[in-house]
């Protein structure tokens, strides 16, 4: 039975029609969030709304694209202020860097780091002003670890964590913390169908032997979002079964 960290706090999940962005949100949900969240695909959005329906919680889905300016000034208007702000959405198109087109290359940015950055920006005000907050941004092990084809993805992930570290330091004399969790190889539809084979490999080779759970994120985050991490500000939690330890 879940205790109720989050009772009164309003919450926005970006990302969140499925994966760990889904689980991200029921579990706050369950902690007693009244929780937003976004997508681009409204029938995915539903179905997280019915799973924090049927978890005895509250949720709200709002269609948004956090690599359009246009979408994230909507949503920041639409939601308004909020206690936990988790900036989850981002993708993950591997190439080659003699391969990686342009467009590609920009839209990486525009999701995974422009519309944190702005969204942030537009919601990060009213935390400011109420002295209260916590913002945790869902980076990964790839912003610390050297791949042939993740090149343009592991660079987003580490400006996601270079921003935590500076917004820890801007926002924190108004009591609003920053943090990041870091998963490494976790099991969602996506991860499973774009590696297959390589991702059971991975894996294998990990410290506890397994590949991890989106649920194990989300206990992560929720941790971050609630008050049990009250002095924990500019942290990058690696959530990787001992990955980084190899």
């Amino acid at each position: 039975m879940s205790t109720k960290e989050l009772a009164g706090k309003k919450a926005l999940v970006t990302g969140a029609t499925s994966g760990i962005g889904r689980a991200i949100a029921v579990k706050l949900a369950e902690a007693g969030a009244t929780v937003y969240l976004t997508g681009r695909r409204a029938e995915l959005g539903k179905e997280t709304v019915e799973l924090i329906e049927q978890a005895g919680g509250t949720g709200h889905f709002i269609v948004s694209d956090v690599g359009s300016l246009d979408d994230v000034r909507k949503l920041a208007q639409e939601v308004g202020e909020v206690d936990v702000l988790v900036n989850n959405a981002g993708i993950f198109p591997f190439s080659p860097t003699t391969e990686q087109s342009p467009e590609v290359y920009q839209q990486v940015f525009d999701v995974n780091v422009k519309g944190t950055y702005f969204l942030t920006a537009a919601l990060v005000p009213h935390m400011v002003a109420k002295k209260s907050g916590s913002i945790v941004n869902i980076s990964s092990i790839g912003a610390d670890v050297g791949n042939a084809v993740t090149s343009v993805y592991s660079a987003s992930k580490a400006a996601m964590d270079a921003l935590t570290r500076s917004w820890a330091i801007e926002f924190g004399a108004h009591n609003v913390r920053v943090n990041s969790v870091a998963p490494g190889p976790i099991r969602t539809d996506a991860a499973v169908t774009q590696a297959g084979e390589v991702f059971e490999a991975f894996g294998e080779a990990i410290p506890l032997a397994r590949t991890g759970e989106p649920e194990e994120i989300a206990e992560a985050v929720l941790f971050l979002a609630s008050e049990k991490s009250s002095y924990v500000n500019g942290v990058v939690l690696s959530v990787d079964g001992g990955f980084l330890a190899t």
